[in-house]
């Protein structure tokens, strides 16, 4: 075995430490971080490099896999999960030797056993036309890329703009299609509710579209954040009320199979 396969990544912490910069995978990935994405493979000392940071909950969280023949899980808990296809008595004899204490469990809590997944839409020529159409009726839209969880990248989609965004979209990247900001950056913010969660989406002046999670507690603080940007937007994370997209899909592989085990 001499790669791992990555499976949901993500960043942005949510175990028991605040995630540190870069969330341990500075060195790892190229800045942008470019290559972490599900169905990667990694050399075997990146995936080590990788469980080192989920164990030292510096953030990144991710599946580790090879095929049905192995696995690493790392649980919030900072409890490390392994499977092997094969008996692995002397690699559990050396944990041993080093003053662990390896236990025998049925299966991970991590893993997908006797989970049905819904096989999200792909993002196909289909998909892409449709983008098209809401384009053509809408002048402008936004196109949210999320190649693992806890980011996105932001696209404002015209006509002319969507071959190159199609082009450069990550491997196996959910994408949602949104409506255009609101021009009225203060009248969006009064619609964040201070009891939920909500994904803020805003372009400042230079052009850049971000987002993160906010709620209304925050908007004294977001709205001198946002003094002069061009724009926001404010999705509901709720359930219940959760704002429906224009349209979303994820990216296929090149055989045209959808292989994420995430919901869009």
């Amino acid at each position: 075995m001499t790669e791992l396969t990555i499976r949901e990544p993500g960043v942005g912490g949510g175990g028991l430490e605040p995630a540190v910069e870069g969330y341990g995978l500075i060195g790892l990935f190229p800045p942008d971080l470019t290559g972490y994405h599900d169905g990667a493979r990694i050399p075997l000392a990146t995936g080590v490099a990788l469980v080192r940071a989920m164990l030292r909950d510096n953030g990144a969280w991710c599946r580790l896999e090879v095929d049905e023949r192995f696995f690493v899980h790392i649980g919030y808990d900072q409890y490390m999960y392994i499977g092997s296809s094969e008996p692995c008595d002397d690699a559990v004899a050396r944990v041993r030797d080093l003053g662990l204490f390896p236990v025998m469990v049925p299966r991970s809590p991590w893993g997908f056993h006797g989970v049905e997944l819904e096989v999200p839409r792909p993002a196909d020529d289909a998909f892409w036309a449709e983008v098209s159409e809401l384009v053509t009726a809408c002048g402008t839209v936004l196109l949210q890329e999320r190649a693992f969880i806890g980011r996105s990248r932001w696209h404002r989609l015209r006509a002319s703009d969507i071959p190159a965004v199609r082009s450069g979209i990550a491997p196996r990247a959910a994408l949602t299609v949104w409506p255009e900001l609101n021009e009225d950056v203060v009248g969006e913010l009064r619609t964040l509710d201070d009891r939920d969660v909500a994904l803020l989406v805003w372009e400042d002046r230079d052009g850049v579209i971000t987002s993160r999670t906010a709620d209304g507690e925050e908007r004294p603080m977001i709205a001198v954040e946002l003094t002069q940007a061009r724009g926001a937007m404010v999705l509901t994370l709720h359930e219940e009320d959760e704002d429906p997209p224009l349209a979303e899909a994820v990216l296929p592989d090149d055989d045209g199979v959808v292989r994420v085990r995430w919901s869009v």
